[in-house]
C-alpha cells in the first residue's frame, strides 16, 4: 500500500533542497549538510494532513518542509556567529550616520557612537572587510557580538600612539593602517589617565582617533589648533569620516563641540550647546 502521506513530505523536502527518508511511518530522516543525519518525530503532522483531503497535501507537506528550511538556516546562523566568536573575526567600524542609510542601519548590527558617528560591527575576512547582519546573531546578544567586536579591534590589531606640541596644544594620535582604530576610545582612560575635565576627540579617518586632554591649556586655543588638525586629516585621508570635534568625559556620551574663531577681531562664537558647558566647565576649573 502507498504511503500518500509520507511519499508527499519526501517530495516536499526534496523541492527544498533536503534528502530524506522515512525509517518507519513517524520517523523522518534527514540528511544534515555536516553529513550527519536528524530524526524527527512526525506522528502528529501525519494526523494532521490526513484530516485534510488529498488535493491539500502537498501545500500542507510544502508548509512542513519550508518551517524545517527555516529551522536549519538559523541553526546555520547560530553556528556561524559561534565559530566568528571563537576565531576573534569580529571588528568594529566607524562610519558616518550619511554612509548607511537607516534601512542599512537596522539590517547591520550597528549602534550609535555619537551625533553623527555610528558603530559597526564587520567580519575581518583575509581580503575584505564585511559588516555583519542583524539576522545572523541569532540568539548571541547584541552587546555580546559588540564587546567580542571591540575586544578584538584591541587585542588582534597594532596601534601605536603618537604625542605632539602643536602651536603649544598637547595633541595625541593613537594611529595605524587598519581600519578599526575608533574601538581605542573604549579604553580612552588607558592614554590620559583619571582626566577628571575629559578630551576633545576627534575621528578624522579610520586610521585616526585624535585627542587633546583638556588642562591648563586655554580651551579656545585647544579647540581651534583642534578643528585645523581634524579638518587637515579629512581633507589629506582617504574614506574621510568627519571633523567634527566631540567633548569626551568619562562615564559620559559624546557630545559634538566647535567654535568660530576670527582671528583678525579675537571673538569666539560657540557652534552647539554642549560647547558652552564645555567653555564654562574649563573656566570654572581654572578659577577654583
Amino acid at each position: 500500500m502507498t504511503d500518500i502521506i509520507g511519499q508527499a513530505l519526501l517530495d516536499a523536502l526534496a523541492r527544498a533542497g533536503f534528502e530524506a527518508r522515512l525509517s518507519d511511518p513517524s520517523t523522518l530522516s534527514i540528511a544534515l549538510p555536516d553529513g550527519t543525519r536528524a530524526n524527527a518525530d512526525i506522528t502528529e503532522w501525519r494526523r494532521h494532513a490526513g484530516r485534510n483531503s488529498r488535493a491539500d497535501l502537498p501545500g500542507i507537506a510544502a508548509e512542513y518542509a519550508g518551517r524545517m528550511a527555516r529551522g536549519f538556516t538559523r541553526n546555520e546562523e547560530q553556528s556561524e556567529i559561534a565559530g566568528l566568536l571563537t576565531a576573534e573575526s569580529l571588528r568594529l567600524r566607524l562610519y558616518t550616520e550619511d554612509a548607511l542609510t537607516p534601512d542599512m542601519r537596522a539590517a547591520l548590527v550597528t549602534r550609535p557612537l555619537a551625533p553623527g558617528l555610528v558603530e559597526t560591527v564587520v567580519v575581518d575576512y583575509p581580503d575584505s572587510i564585511m559588516p555583519l547582519n542583524r539576522t545572523s546573531l541569532g540568539t548571541v546578544p547584541e552587546a555580546q557580538v559588540f564587546d567580542a567586536a571591540i575586544k578584538a579591534s584591541l587585542e588582534k590589531e597594532p596601534h601605536y600612539t603618537q604625542r605632539d606640541d602643536i602651536q603649544g596644544v598637547p595633541i595625541m594620535h593613537i594611529g595605524e593602517t587598519h581600519r578599526y582604530i575608533g574601538a581605542h576610545i573604549h579604553v580612552l582612560p588607558r592614554y590620559l589617565g583619571p582626566a577628571p575635565h575629559g578630551a576633545l576627540v576627534s575621528f578624522p579617518i579610520p586610521e585616526y582617533v585624535v585627542v587633546h586632554e583638556l588642562g591648563p591649556t586655554h580651551v579656545f586655543t585647544a579647540l581651534d589648533v583642534m578643528q585645523h588638525l581634524a579638518r587637515t586629516h579629512v581633507a589629506q585621508g582617504q574614506r574621510a569620516l568627519t571633523s567634527q570635534l566631540y567633548w569626551w568625559r568619562p562615564n559620559h556620551p559624546l557630545h559634538p563641540v566647535g567654535i568660530e574663531m576670527d582671528h583678525t577681531t579675537k571673538s569666539v562664537h560657540s557652534q552647539t550647546p554642549a560647547t558652552n558647558d564645555l567653555i564654562d566647565h574649563w573656566t570654572n576649573t581654572q578659577t577654583t
